[in-house]
């Protein structure tokens, strides 16, 4: 008897086979060096320069050092199954693509759904913390903007120093960076890596500025206790406050997975694709360690709330003039991780749409800039709008926990295919499989354990969300149950 559909899976053979043809469209303009920098430009961002600070004050306290250990070790695991898989299957779509060739279509769906949370929610997360940089960056210069258009209807409340009270309204600066970043991606992806290459380098440069800079007037007062006393609570300070801190900041890693999403436009997928992710993956991860250090070595934890934390520790070092230029360099930082989450997301939603899930338009090519246009415009719309109107931690926490459900199914799919496939030429090999899939999926189990609970609410409500537009539309134009119901 044939297999269902919903459980029927492609073969390799098929996915490489489709993926060819499908980027025949798509300019290959992608190397090494371009695509290493995407994933510098996608992980460092929110992780340092917005969530850091909250995770340290609510959490984790300086121990927030540790939490970013267990973050690297536990992206070490995945980065390397995504290694593995980015080179054997050099199509885009990431875990999406990969789920489809083990687990089949119905899980595909599932995990492409969610996707939606690491890449598209991702994007409005971080244009939330863009925006509080520039309106800091504008106060510098004299230029001051309104709070109730900086801030999202559902936002607490701001009280200002003559005793008003100011509701927010939309977060304004956070949909225009959006916008803009969207027309950017749709002339064109040469252009778009050439930007980000670019904004990586002086991002990096500030990010080196501020540890050189700052290691020499460290206090190390501020480190101890360097991990707090836990206050009675679950995740609030302690060894629990270390592994929520982690699992808060994890989002920020999402960078590897992206640079998944490019395959396609690589010039040689088999070998720029692991050098690429594991590349940002290992200089990021021993950056976002030192700016932790620094950070909380500066400035106590217990006043890291804040919305600009590595600003405020700037501060501390009395020089006006750094201050600017690290506020500059912040923004760029946050530009490129905005960039990449939009760029990743529309690639996804171009596979999904050739394999019939998605309607044709995500997946239709501008005759001129070679890009998915139309879909690029539908995500940036939804993005902008979420920026503008959604609260920061609600959006934090959802990136986390779609991420970490992603990063699950693509270790799995090593292990899979390792059996299923045993004798295909793999450029690239995760060592000691299967105890390095199964740590990763272990890492990331443990992980989502210490989210809210309303996180889990959320997510499965996201979920629920999903598997009713594919009960309506993607079952009916599925490219692969349309084949497997003509072979019956």
């Amino acid at each position: 008897m044939a297999r269902s559909p919903l459980f029927a899976r492609k073969s390799v053979d098929d996915i490489r086979a489709s993926g060819e043809a499908e980027g025949v469209g798509l300019h290959k303009a992608l190397g090494p060096v371009s695509i290493t920098a995407m994933g510098i430009g996608a992980i460092i961002g929110a992780g340092i320069f917005v969530l850091t600070g909250t995770a340290a004050a609510q959490y984790a306290g300086p121990g927030i050092m540790i939490s970013f250990v267990i973050c690297g070790i536990a992206c070490a695991f995945v980065g390397l199954c995504y290694a593995e898989l980015a080179a054997l299957i050099p199509v885009s779509g990431s875990s999406y693509t990969y789920t489809y060739a083990t687990l089949g279509e119905l899980f595909a769906w599932i995990i492409g759904w969610d996707l939606v949370l690491e890449y598209a929610v991702a994007a409005s997360t971080v244009a939330v913390g863009w925006s509080a940089y520039l309106v800091r960056l504008l106060a510098r210069a004299g230029i001051g903007v309104p709070h109730a258009w900086t801030m999202a209807p559902f936002d607490d409340p701001v009280t200002l120093a003559d005793g008003t009270i100011v509701h927010g309204i939309l977060n304004l600066p956070a949909a225009l960076i959006v916008v803009i970043i969207t027309a950017l991606l749709v002339m064109g992806t040469r252009e778009s890596a050439r930007t980000n290459t670019i904004m990586v380098g002086v991002k990096l440069a500030v990010v080196l500025l501020f540890i050189a800079l700052g290691v020499g007037a460290i206090d190390t007062a501020n480190w101890s206790p360097l991990i707090p006393e836990n206050h009675g609570n679950f995740g609030e300070f302690g060894l629990t406050g270390v592994l929520r801190g982690a699992s808060v900041v994890f989002f920020a890693f999402i960078g590897f997975d992206a640079v998944s999403t490019a395959a396609q436009e690589a010039r040689n997928p088999q070998r720029d694709m692991p050098i690429g992710i594991l590349g940002s993956l290992a200089i990021c991860t021993l950056l976002y360690v030192a700016v932790s250090a620094v950070m909380t070595g500066l400035v106590s934890y217990t006043q890291l709330n804040v919305a600009a934390p590595i600003g405020l520790a700037v501060d501390v070092l009395g020089l006006p003039w750094i201050s600017f230029i690290i506020d500059i360099g912040v923004l760029a930082g946050l530009t490129t991780v905005i960039l990449v989450s939009l760029y990743g997301q529309t690639r996804i939603f171009y596979t999904m749409s050739h394999d019939g899930l998605l309607p044709p338009l995500f997946a239709h090519i501008h005759p001129s800039w070679r890009t998915p246009w139309l879909s690029q415009i539908v995500i940036g719309a939804f993005v902008a709008i979420a920026a503008a109107l959604a609260p920061l931690d609600i959006l934090g926490e959802l990136v986390s926990i779609g991420t970490l459900f992603a990063f699950m199914l693509v270790c799995g799919a090593v292990i899979y295919l390792r059996k299923s496939d045993a004798d295909r030429f793999r450029p690239f090999r995760v060592p000691g499989v299967p105890v390095v899939p199964i740590l990763g999926i272990l890492c990331c189990l443990g992980l989502m354990y210490f989210l809210p609970l309303d996180t889990w609410l959320r997510l499965i409500i996201w979920l629920g969300i999903g598997l009713a537009i594919y009960a309506f539309y993607g079952r009916h134009h599925s490219r692969l149950r349309t084949l497997a119901e003509r072979q019956r």
